[in-house]
């Protein structure tokens, strides 16, 4: 899938969850954490998402590449704060909430580390590096998986229209799954 906005994506809208857990974490938490460590963890925790987005606007493959391993050194320095709030003894009614968030904060890890291992894999360029001809052959690319998106969505619509035991039916569910007759809205 492509994304065109960076608020779409699943690990940044992870990333900005994080951020607001940690901050409703210090909020609760104020009492308890010296103004340095909250003021850490808040900006550590708000880092993953910035730098996912920052990365994301840039253009290029290798800037894009170089932010995402800031986020998900971000995601470790957060998880590592977490991790030190849940030692603290004043801290033990929030362990549940850490938890939770350290959780969170490893997902984000996960996601990052999975998107740039892609990244590295792949001869894309990134917009940047689209001059006229490959900017066509993108497009072009691009204009053909959505004319086949949309193949799939109408030959789903039509099968699913179709008797439960008819072969043409049985043939695309044997090769695509049972359907979800309620998906194939038209």
């Amino acid at each position: 899938m492509t994304y065109q906005r960076f608020e779409d994506l699943p690990v940044w809208q992870d990333a900005i969850r994080l951020a607001e857990g940690c901050e409703g974490f210090l909020i609760a938490a104020k009492n308890h954490i010296t103004f340095s460590k909250r003021d850490q963890l808040d900006r550590c925790s708000l880092s993953v998402s910035n730098n996912i987005a920052e990365g994301f606007e840039r253009g290029s493959t290798n800037e894009l590449l170089a932010f995402l391993y800031i986020a998900r050194g971000s995601a470790g320095e957060t998880r590592s704060m977490l991790c030190f709030f849940e030692r603290r003894p004043a801290l033990a009614d929030f362990k549940s909430e850490i938890s939770e968030l350290k959780v969170l904060a490893e997902s984000c890890s996960r996601q990052v580390r999975g998107w740039a291992e892609s990244l590295q894999n792949s001869d894309i360029q990134g917009q940047r590096h689209l001059n006229e001809r490959s900017r066509k052959e993108w497009e072009k690319t691009r204009d053909a998986e959505k004319r086949h998106q949309s193949f799939e969505e109408t030959e789903r619509a039509m099968i699913t229209k179709l008797p439960k035991d008819h072969p043409a039916r049985c043939l695309w569910e044997s090769r695509h799954g049972p359907l979800d007759e309620s998906r194939s809205q038209i």
